[in-house]
């Protein structure tokens, strides 16, 4: 899975993953259960997680509405 993603805003997120799912990419938020150890504060952030095959594809659309500035770097 390729890390698009990491954040602690759940609307952020949200909004990223109905994007992907428009588009008929399988993606994944993890970390979301690290949430009730922490107590619910939002303090560790969430990562949007995608098949290799369509991080391209996944990350073009997320420049294109607007998410750039919240994309991982590439390694």
């Amino acid at each position: 899975m390729h890390e698009l993603i990491r954040a602690n805003d759940p609307v952020l997120l949200s909004f990223a993953q109905s994007l992907m799912k428009d588009a008929g990419i399988h993606c994944f938020i993890a970390d979301q259960g690290m949430s009730i150890p922490e107590g619910s504060l939002g303090m560790l952030p969430r990562r949007l997680l995608v098949d290799e095959d369509h991080a391209d594809q996944a990350r073009r659309i997320l420049v294109d509405a607007g998410l750039g500035d919240e994309l991982r770097t590439e390694k």
